[in-house]
């Protein structure tokens, strides 16, 4: 069991602990159990992969995913293989291990740093502090010691082989010194969040931070290839005085000084700033300790959420969509659960954040191998619009699914006999708060771009993402919104899924061939505007939906 691999790695320095006042075997077992729980959760970058997974056969979901962040590495490797400047080129791979460390650390380890099931089960008993805060400590040690490995022995490895023994052990030095300034930074941030706000803010900062980071690693490939263009660059590094806020900048000086070409005043201080401020951060969080602490229980507790103007904003927008009484609850109660569900937020949102940057990645790589921005913006580069549907199938499936799935039951006291105003509210609420706000924000940035003369082509881009919804809503499996827990959500739906991407690339080919013909692209609208009207009467029809039942 890999629990008790890394305990017995710990039993010989029993008696070092037990100097320090600390009950060995309490605290080994409270981090047994701490470590065997864990193996319950899917890190953020395998939950994919982890929907229906056994609770037993999810010991080791961490190791496993550790392979990512060894491939992640990758983009280390050229950093640290040049040699032209080793402020420059260590300041970019401390940057990229911050970045990727503290992401990480928030994301996959908040249950960790911010445990306070501790203080409802341990504190109540006669359990000694220091075991449990030494079990805490340890516990947070063992994840960052084998998520920094998994990021850093690649780039450990090339750098002993290119730039000798001095460049290795200095590099292990530094890395454990970033590691201390990175949970201490990371805490600190809890603290001071948790000292002005309730725990319901720390919990969706964390949930923000999950998406930000799932949607990172996904398009952060886009740049790994330009960062090899750096090879051939002739670096010279003139200090600043604000650099001494730029961290990274700390744990590169050391390089530069004692390898490099030797230091100016900045680079010492830099130098010594990158020990002196971790053990400074590490004696400070040492003091707000308490506080922190009793900030925590504010996890534990929860409090009404203000979200009157979102409500209003909700009313407005479903008077304007919805007829009828029914379907505007539902486009509330639907608009308000996407807003308030951190599950459903964390697999949906992502899908958002690659449609919104993708049409920019794409266009990107036209104005990198066209002749210029004036070229582009008399193409038809703006269909890349397009892309910002591709998330629309997955959210229409994801409507089924919530983390208070429970509470399903009250579909069954509900009077009526017809669910179709419940779906097609849902529907009309994931339109207005999920795609409308990326279509409005890529519209603009368009316009921007290629001018007034795309208005009609974005009527009709938003005119197919209409259509393109609702035949996504008639071939995908229906349950009622929310119905479902987030355990089932493996479909099959495959080649479903398949097939309305290829449906949404014709969509994307019809405009363009419209686009050659006289007056086409209005044609094309006048055809949309008909099919819409055809296609969401027949989806949403009464009596054509399953009626108000779940499992």
């Amino acid at each position: 069991m890999g629990t008790i691999k890394w305990l017995r790695m710990l039993d010989p320095l029993r008696n070092v602990f037990e100097k320090f006042g600390v009950d060995y075997p309490v605290m080994r077992k409270i981090l047994e159990i701490k470590l065997l729980m864990d193996g319950r959760r899917a890190p953020t970058l395998l939950q994919k992969s982890s929907k229906n997974a056994d609770p037993a056969t999810m010991s080791n979901q961490f190791i496993k995913s550790l392979w990512i962040y060894i491939v992640l590495s990758l983009v280390l490797v050229p950093l640290v293989a040049m040699k032209m400047n080793f402020m420059f080129q260590m300041s970019l791979v401390f940057g990229i291990l911050m970045f990727m460390i503290t992401t990480s650390m928030i994301s996959d380890f908040s249950s960790v740093l911010l445990d306070v099931r501790d203080r409802n089960i341990l504190f109540s008993k006669p359990v000694q502090r220091k075991a449990i805060n030494m079990a805490k400590l340890l516990h947070v040690a063992i994840y960052l010691l084998l998520l920094t490995g998994s990021l850093t022995v690649l780039p450990l490895l090339v750098g002993l082989y290119r730039h000798g023994i001095l460049f290795f052990l200095l590099f292990i030095v530094e890395i454990i010194l970033m590691d201390v300034f990175i949970v201490v930074l990371t805490a600190a941030l809890y603290w001071l969040v948790l000292r002005f706000f309730d725990g319901e803010k720390l919990k969706d900062i964390i949930n923000y931070v999950q998406i930000g980071l799932t949607i990172a690693m996904t398009v952060g490939y886009q740049f790994i290839s330009r960062l090899f263009n750096l090879m051939d660059v002739k670096v010279a590094f003139t200090a600043k005085w604000w650099e001494l806020f730029i961290f990274p900048t700390w744990f590169a000086s050391s390089f530069e000084w004692l390898l490099g070409e030797g230091g100016n005043m900045y680079v010492i201080i830099f130098s010594v700033l990158s020990v002196v401020g971790p053990l400074a951060a590490l004696w400070i969080y040492s003091l707000l300790m308490p506080s922190f602490e009793r900030n925590l229980q504010k996890l534990a507790t929860h409090q009404a959420r203000g979200k009157m103007n979102r409500l209003r904003l909700a009313d407005r927008l479903s008077v304007l969509f919805c007829r009828g009484n029914i379907e505007r609850l539902f486009f509330r109660f639907s608009w308000d659960m996407m807003g308030r569900e951190r599950d459903f937020k964390l697999k949906v949102y992502p899908q958002l954040g690659f449609s919104l940057i993708f049409p920019f990645i794409f266009m990107f790589n036209i104005l990198r191998s066209n002749s210029g921005f004036a070229a582009m913006r008399e193409g038809r580069g703006y269909l890349f619009v397009y892309f910002c549907a591709m998330m629309i199938p997955t959210i229409v499936l994801m409507l089924r699914f919530s983390g208070s799935s429970k509470g399903a039951w009250i579909y069954q006291t509900i009077p009526l006999r017809d669910s179709a105003p419940i779906y097609k509210g849902a529907v009309k609420a994931m339109i207005a708060r999920l795609f409308g706000p990326v279509f409005v924000f890529q519209a603009v940035v368009f316009l921007f771009i290629f001018g007034a003369r795309i208005i009609p082509d974005l009527v009709v881009i938003l005119l197919s993402v209409l259509l393109y919804t609702v035949i996504s809503f008639m071939v995908l499996d229906k349950e009622l919104p929310f119905s479902r827990p987030f355990q089932n959500t493996q479909s099959g739906s495959t080649f479903v899924f398949l097939g309305l991407m290829i449906l949404l690339g014709v969509f994307a080919g019809a405009h363009l061939g419209f686009t050659f013909l006289a007056y086409g692209k209005y044609l094309w609208m006048l055809l949309l505007l008909v099919f819409n009207f055809i296609a969401w009467k027949l989806a949403f029809r009464k009596g054509s939906l399953n009626h108000l039942t779940y499992d």
